[in-house]
C-alpha cells in the first residue's frame, strides 16, 4: 500500500499502527544505511517482518521497483506500506505500480475526525435514501468556524492552545517556501515568488481564476508577467507536495445545449494554509465575511473530500455559460451524485437552495440519474429538511 497526502497529516503515524517494521527514511543515518544496502546488500533492503513501512520511501526512489518486483514474485498481500508528502520525480523506466501498489491518498482531518463535528447527519446515508434527519443545532459558533478555517485540520494541532495552534498553521506554510518547494524535485525556486504564487491562489481560492490572474498577481507589474513556464513549475510543485488540490468540473447530460464550463476550480489541501499565505487570522476573517465565505467554501470541500472518498466517491463542481453554479458535487462510483451549495450565512440559504433546484430541472434523467439528495451545507445554524426536500446542514453536524 502506498500512503500519500501532505505533510503532518497524520500518513506515519497511521502506518505505525499497522507496520511491524519502521523505516524512517527521512533519518539522515537511516536513509544512509539503506542506500548502502542498495549498493552492496540490495537483499537486505527488504528484510524484516511484515508489514515493513518505508516512511517517506521518495527519499530512495529505487525502493519503487524493489518492492514492485518482490510483489510480483512472492504471494501475500500487504507486506509493505509506503507513505510519501511529496510525488517522485517522473521516472519513464519506473514501473506504474498498478495492480501491485494500492494507492490511499490522506488529507488533513475533517471536523468530524477532529471532534468539532457532532456527526448526526451522515452523507453516506442520505445516499441510502434515509431522508429523515433529526432537528438539532451545530455546536460551532462563528467565532469558533474562523478559527478552524485558520487552524486546519493537521492532527498536531489538536491537543494545543489557539495561539499556538495558529503559530503551526503559519510554520507549515514558511517551511513550504523556504524548504519544500525545491527539495520536492531538487529544482532551485525563490521563495519570495512562491510566496507570492501562494497568495495569489488563496486570494482566487475557490474561484475559476485563470492562469493569467495568477500570473498579474505574482507580478511587479503587467509589463513583467512571470512566463507561463515559470508559473508552472511552482504550481506543479505545489501539486507534487499535495498543497494543491483543485476542484474539476462536473459534466453531467443536460436537457438543454447549453455549454459546461471545463476550467478546475482553485482550491488547497486544506485552508488554513491559504489563510497564511494572506496573512491572516481568525479575527479578520470575521471582519471580512466575503473573504470567509470563500475560504470557509475550502473548508468544505476539504470535509466533503474526506466522506466522499470513504464512499468511493470524488467532489467536482458545476458551472454552465448560462451563469448557474453548483459549489459542489460528490459523485460515487455507481454515478449516484448529490448536488450541494456552500453558503457561509443563513441568509444565503434561498438562494443556494434555487440554484440546486435549477440544476436538478437541467439534467437530462434519461442518460444521468436524478440527484439521490440535494443539500446547502452552512457554516452555522441548525439542520432540517425544507419543504422542497432539500437539506439544510450546517458543516458542524455532518460526517461520512
Amino acid at each position: 500500500m502506498v500512503i500519500e497526502g501532505p505533510k503532518w497529516c497524520g500518513k506515519s503515524t497511521t502506518a505505525k499502527r499497522f507496520a511491524k517494521t519502521v523505516v524512517e527514511l527521512q533519518r539522515k543515518k537511516v536513509k544512509e544505511q539503506y542506500l548502502l544496502y542498495l549498493n552492496h546488500a540490495e537483499e537486505k533492503i527488504l528484510e524484516g517482518e511484515k508489514p515493513k513501512l518505508f516512511d517517506e520511501w521518495q527519499n530512495i526512489k529505487e525502493l519503487w521497483d524493489l518492492i514492485r518486483y518482490d510483489v510480483d514474485n512472492n504471494k501475500g498481500a500487504g507486506r509493505f506500506i509506503l507513505t510519501g508528502s511529496s510525488v517522485p520525480v517522473e521516472d519513464p523506466d519506473r514501473h506504474s505500480g498498478i495492480g501491485r501498489m494500492v494507492k490511499l491518498v490522506m488529507r488533513p482531518m475533517s471536523l468530524w475526525e477532529s471532534g468539532e463535528s457532532t456527526g448526526v447527519v451522515s452523507i453516506s446515508k442520505l445516499f441510502e435514501g434515509e431522508h429523515t434527519i433529526p432537528f438539532v443545532e451545530s455546536r460551532i459558533s462563528f467565532s469558533q468556524l474562523a478559527f478552524l478555517i485558520c487552524r486546519g485540520g493537521w492532527p498536531e494541532t489538536l491537543d494545543k492552545d489557539e495561539e499556538t495552534a495558529l503559530l503551526l498553521a503559519e510554520n507549515y506554510h514558511a517551511a513550504l517556501i523556504e524548504e519544500d518547494i525545491t527539495k520536492v524535485d531538487d529544482i532551485k525556486r525563490n521563495p519570495e515568488r512562491a510566496s507570492k504564487v501562494l497568495y495569489s491562489y488563496a486570494r482566487n481560492i475557490s474561484s475559476l481564476a485563470t492562469n493569467q490572474t495568477i500570473q498579474l498577481d505574482c507580478s511587479e507589474s503587467p509589463r513583467e508577467l512571470i512566463d507561463d513556464k515559470t508559473l508552472s513549475s511552482y504550481t506543479n510543485a505545489l501539486r507534487k507536495l499535495f498543497v494543491i488540490e483543485d476542484t474539476p468540473p462536473w459534466a453531467p447530460h443536460m436537457r438543454s445545449k447549453t455549454a459546461i464550463r471545463s476550467s478546475n476550480k482553485r482550491q488547497f489541501v486544506c485552508p488554513s494554509i491559504a489563510v497564511a499565505s494572506l496573512g491572516a487570522n481568525p479575527e479578520s476573517l470575521m471582519n471580512d465575511t466575503n473573504t470567509m465565505g470563500l475560504l470557509f467554501e475550502s473548508l468544505a470541500i476539504r470535509d466533503l473530500r474526506v466522506y466522499a472518498q470513504a464512499l468511493g466517491g470524488k467532489v467536482y463542481h458545476y458551472r454552465d455559460s448560462g451563469g448557474l453554479e453548483v459549489d459542489a458535487i460528490i459523485q460515487l462510483k455507481n454515478k449516484d451524485w448529490a448536488g450541494i451549495e456552500i453558503k457561509l450565512g443563513n441568509h444565503q440559504i434561498e438562494e443556494g437552495a434555487t440554484n440546486l433546484k435549477i440544476l436538478a430541472g437541467k439534467i437530462d434523467t434519461t442518460k444521468t440519474k436524478p440527484p439521490r439528495f440535494l443539500m446547502v451545507l452552512t457554516g452555522h445554524g441548525s439542520a432540517y429538511r425544507r419543504d422542497d426536500g432539500i437539506f439544510v446542514i450546517p458543516i458542524g453536524c455532518l460526517r461520512d
